[in-house]
């Protein structure tokens, strides 16, 4: 089985993580009162168990605040539209933690069993949406009470997840090779969508239209008509299509293919415009490929490449205009999550150690304007992803 790390996006990342004050996000004027900066929330999972944490980020100054305890190996976290509450999924506690972003404080645990590991929520943030990944099930959360409400059956072992831009359904894959729909107006299932071998990834196009999912092992990407349901021809993209992302303009996919790394099997990125369903020609990129970005603006797409077979653990930005690779961008160690703020003004790379050893990884603030990398901020061990306040 194979989980996304980014999202988003979470297993193969402790497989992963096995083996394997810088620079201002943005000018603040002293003279000038400012509203609160974005804080990137980063969530860290001992390998070696008991309960994680939060570490807190200010995007202003770089520095870190006091971590926030959560739940046991939290795996995934997702915040309000208002940005007032995050939300972690602990799948070894079955529970999910809400945290208040004003005080930083963590609420009652909410009772989700079944492995929690992956979570959505709602464009109205009135629903937040939980993968129980042990149970096959998806556990809604009413946000204003921290509630919990019936299970909602899907596919076995269900992993990325995501809701469409209107917010009327959640699409969930399932290991079983299937993605299954969720009425969010009803919490009701539909009819699970057949997809390729060990679907890894799904986007949704801001028109809410199609859902683009990745399959690992088949080496393709299914398009599925939100209108329909239905499957469309699976688009061949030529290596293990591991993650997605798709331009704020809804013409483009970018599909990372992971591969290893090495001269047999190299890693790269395969752009699909959405009119067509046609891939384009692959942007090779060195190293074994993990997590991809799109700027709020659409220029630019980044790129994370852990290191593999001699290459530099580092972060390459590629023009969307001409889908040509700029130079690569060094970070230490493994990049495994990126994230970028509101503004579109700093890219935040995670990193992690490669070894069996319980580290502190570390976030590289890059500036987007100049693509060049600040000091690493020191975070909590054995990071897993991150997410940044709207």
């Amino acid at each position: 089985m194979i989980r996304h790390v980014m999202g988003a996006t979470s297993g193969a990342v402790l497989a992963l993580l096995a083996m394997l004050p810088g620079q201002p996000a943005s000018a603040v004027s002293a003279a000038t009162p400012q509203a609160k900066a974005p804080v990137a929330y980063v969530v860290n999972t001992p390998l070696s168990g008991g309960n994680g944490s939060l570490t807190p980020i200010n995007t202003a100054t770089n520095t870190v605040g006091t971590p926030i305890p959560v739940g046991k190996q939290p795996e995934a976290i997702v915040i309000t539209p208002d940005g007032q509450t995050a939300y972690v999924a602990n799948i070894a506690s079955n529970t999910v933690t809400p945290v208040s972003t004003a005080t930083n404080k963590p609420g009652k645990a909410i009772k989700s069993p079944g492995g929690p590991t992956e979570i959505a929520i709602t464009p109205n943030g009135k629903t937040a949406y939980v993968g129980n990944y042990n149970a096959g099930t998806v556990t809604p959360i009413t946000t204003a009470t921290n509630t919990a409400g019936k299970a909602i059956k899907v596919g076995p072992s269900p992993d990325s997840m995501a809701i469409t831009p209107d917010g009327k359904t959640l699409y969930v894959v399932s290991n079983a090779g299937t993605v299954t729909p969720i009425n969010t107006a009803t919490n009701t299932a539909g009819k699970a969508i057949p997809v390729g071998f060990e679907p890894n990834d799904l986007v949704i196009t801001p028109d809410s239209g199609t859902v683009y999912v990745a399959n690992f092992g088949s080496e393709t990407v299914t398009p599925i008509s939100t209108a329909t349901n239905t499957a469309g021809t699976p688009i061949k993209v030529g290596g293990h299509a591991y993650t997605l992302a798709v331009t704020p303009n809804g013409s483009t996919v970018y599909v990372v293919n992971s591969g290893e790394g090495t001269k047999s099997q190299p890693g790269d990125v395969v752009p699909i415009a959405t009119v067509t369903n046609k891939p384009g020609k692959a942007i090779s990129i060195p190293g074994y490929l993990q997590a991809i970005i799109i700027t709020p603006d659409g220029k630019t797409a980044y790129v994370a490449n852990n290191t593999a077979a001699g290459t530099t653990a580092a972060v390459t930005p590629i023009s969307t205009a001409t889908n040509t690779p700029g130079k690569a961008i060094p970070v230490p160690n493994a990049p495994l999550v990126l994230a970028i703020t509101p503004n579109g003004q700093e890219l935040y790379a995670l990193n992690v150690l490669l070894s069996g050893q319980q580290n502190h990884g570390t976030v590289t603030p890059i500036n987007i304007a100049t693509n060049t990398a600040g000091k690493p901020i020191k975070v909590g061990v054995d990071p897993m992803t991150m997410a940044i306040t709207p």
